[in-house]
């Protein structure tokens, strides 16, 4: 009969055992849970800093580059005009230069298209 009361004994404290095992793994379960929530939370607040950092970031660097975009075509507009100016002060220059001297522009035209006959000439030889 002591033999039964002890495993009476044994069974209980095994379902006790079983049942304290339980309640830690929940409990464990619960705190890690909990753990999580609490780094989403942060990890979602720290994104929002971030965001509110990184936005004016954004525009500012965006507004600088169409600023420098702008800079550039004005550049580019101010060469390309420059370069219209010396090409018509070259072509007014060169034709006072054909009216006032036209024998003379015939035989310079004559010798630079001889000159450039020559050179496609031996260019096409070494081929």
């Amino acid at each position: 009969m002591n033999s039964t009361p002890s495993a009476s004994g044994t069974s209980s404290s095994m379902r006790n055992s079983r049942e304290e095992a339980a309640y830690a793994a929940a409990d464990a379960s619960e705190r890690t849970r909990g753990y999580a929530h609490e780094a989403l939370d942060k990890a979602e607040e720290k994104i929002r800093e971030m965001r509110q950092t990184v936005d004016p970031m954004v525009d500012m660097v965006s507004t600088k580059a169409q600023k420098l975009a702008r800079q550039s075509m004005d550049i580019a507009a101010d060469a390309k005009q420059k370069a219209q100016d010396s090409l018509n002060r070259y072509a007014d220059v060169t034709s006072r230069y054909v009216a006032e001297q036209p024998v003379r522009s015939v035989l310079i035209a004559a010798a630079v298209g001889a000159a450039v006959a020559l050179l496609v000439s031996s260019a096409r030889r070494r081929d």
